[in-house]
Formats: C-alpha cells, sequence, structure tokens
C-alpha cells in the first residue's frame, strides 16, 4: 500500500524541499508527489555534527537515483550509513530498503517482517547521537517513531505528517490504538521532551502540541460524522463515504473508505 494521507484538504504540493532542518537531521524529499503523498516521501538522515555515522530513516520508493543520492550526501560529508530504519511497512517508505542495503550493507531495523526487530523504548545510537523508538501503532500496526532529544523532535512517519491528516489503515490499522498513540505524542510534548514534529510527509512542525491537537480534535469529529452518517442511513462505508466525504476529490474515496471502515469498527466495539 503506498501513501498516509487521508483525504483532507490541504495547501498546494511544491512547497517543501526538504534539506537541514535541525542541527541533527536533514530531509532527502523524493520526488513521488501525489495526492497520497504529499511533496513526496521525507527520507531522514540523522547523524551528529561531526560525526562518522548516519541513521537513514524510511529510504522511500525503490527509485534508484533517489537511494544514491542518500548515499551520495551521507559520503559528501564524510559519513556512512550505519542503520536503516523504518517508520512501517508502506512501499513509499520501505520499498527502497533492498536497494539501499545493497549500495551500503547496513542493517535494517523495523517491526516485524523479518527485519532487526524494534521494540517500543529501544535506543539507536549513531557517533553519540540516540534516537528513541516509541512505539505509536493505528496508522498501522507496525508504525513507530522516533524521538530525537538532541532537537526535541519527534519523527512520526505516517502517524502525523505536516499538513493534512493520516488515513488508519483499514485493516491492519485500528483507530482505538491510532487514538492512543495521539495521546502518548501529545504527553511526550506536555512533558518538553518534543516541541517539534518531523513527518514522512509535507514540512516539519514547528508546534508539536498544536498539530497534536488538531489531529485529536479532528479525528473526533469525523468519527462523529460518521456516526452520524450511520444513524441517517447509511450502512455501509461505501455510503458513509459519499456522505462524509462529498467535499473531496473522488481519487481519494477509496483512502476514505478505510478510514470510514476503522471508524466504523471502532464504534460496533464500543457499542
Amino acid at each position: 500500500m503506498t501513501g498516509a494521507v487521508a483525504p483532507e484538504p490541504s495547501a498546494p504540493f511544491g512547497q517543501w524541499v526538504g534539506g537541514q532542518v535541525t542541527d541533527h537531521a536533514h530531509c532527502l524529499l523524493q520526488g513521488n508527489p501525489g495526492p497520497m503523498t504529499l511533496d513526496g516521501t521525507n527520507t531522514w538522515v540523522l547523524m551528529a555534527p561531526g560525526g562518522t555515522e548516519a541513521i537513514v530513516i524510511d529510504p522511500g520508493e525503490d527509485e534508484a537515483a533517489h537511494q544514491q543520492r542518500v548515499v551520495d550526501h551521507v559520503t559528501a560529508i564524510g559519513a556512512r550509513v550505519a542503520q536503516i530504519v523504518v517508520t512501517h511497512g508502506h512501499r513509499d517508505h520501505d520499498e527502497g530498503v533492498p536497494r539501499l542495503v545493497e549500495l551500503t550493507g547496513a542493517p535494517v531495523r523495523a517491526v516485524g517482517r523479518g527485519h532487526d526487530d524494534l521494540t517500543d523504548g529501544d535506543v539507536l545510537t549513531a557517533s553519540g547521537l540516540e534516537v528513541r523508538v516509541v512505539a505509536t501503532p493505528g496508522h498501522t500496526s507496525d508504525s513507530v517513531s522516533f524521538a530525537l532529544a538532541a532537537d526535541h523532535a519527534l519523527l512520526t512517519g505516517d502517524t502525523v505528517l505536516g499538513r493534512g491528516t493520516t488515513m488508519v489503515a483499514h485493516p491492519d490499522g485500528e483507530l482505538e490504538a491510532y487514538l492512543d498513540s495521539l495521546e502518548r505524542i501529545k504527553a511526550l510534548t506536555g512533558g518538553g521532551e518534543v516541541a517539534m514534529i518531523l513527518p514522512g510527509h509535507g514540512p516539519t512542525v514547528p508546534d508539536a502540541a498544536a498539530m497534536v491537537d488538531f489531529y485529536r480534535v479532528h479525528r473526533r469529529e469525523r468519527l462523529e460524522q460518521v456516526r452520524a452518517a450511520m444513524a441517517d442511513g447509511a450502512l455501509d462505508a461505501d455510503a458513509v463515504v459519499a456522505t462524509v466525504y462529498a467535499d473531496v476529490d473522488r481519487s481519494v474515496w477509496p483512502a476514505a473508505k478505510l478510514s470510514v471502515l476503522a471508524q466504523m469498527r471502532y464504534l460496533e466495539q464500543a457499542g
């Protein structure tokens, strides 16, 4: 499956180009823009200033030019790729892993799928830089985020985006887990550990707390809209989508259906 963006209005593509965004994080934007990927996939290169080891998060879709660009960037600053890390198993984030492994020989860390498994609280290191794993399932069951304490930043993959909102990818994704993950990120922002979000798509978010609050409110509002549509006679997901997402381009209705199915399941379980 490709993409993360729930069918919500968003700013035009092309406003975000990546680059060095903190002392320890550089974004290489892949040229795969679209309704489900915003400006493209953000491939993050994390390393300490003057360090010789880099952690690469989300190599993106399989594209020789993009994965070579990652290697060239790291090599140009006198470093090597020490670890390849994946936020979740959607192809716009992990399809390029085998090619980057071939180019670098670096080990891969992810949740499941035969990789060196990541678990909540694990700490990844590269030349003294520490990155802590934060389990944030919901968009998918294997979604994880990464706390970069040195920059008070959280790399969120598709759990929180730079623009728009995220779909819960039914049946693998679950709304209850997603809501719990938002609460967990909210706690990190409230405690001061996280001030900025470095997302998997779209621009960086300088006010993490405000964005998470927006996500929490939005998700509850959408849930109420789905509940109301069902009460008014929308008996299946397609009917709910046609009601709730009537003002959204039909090209993203299939993604809307996944989120609606997740919400209908949530309401069913809630009784």
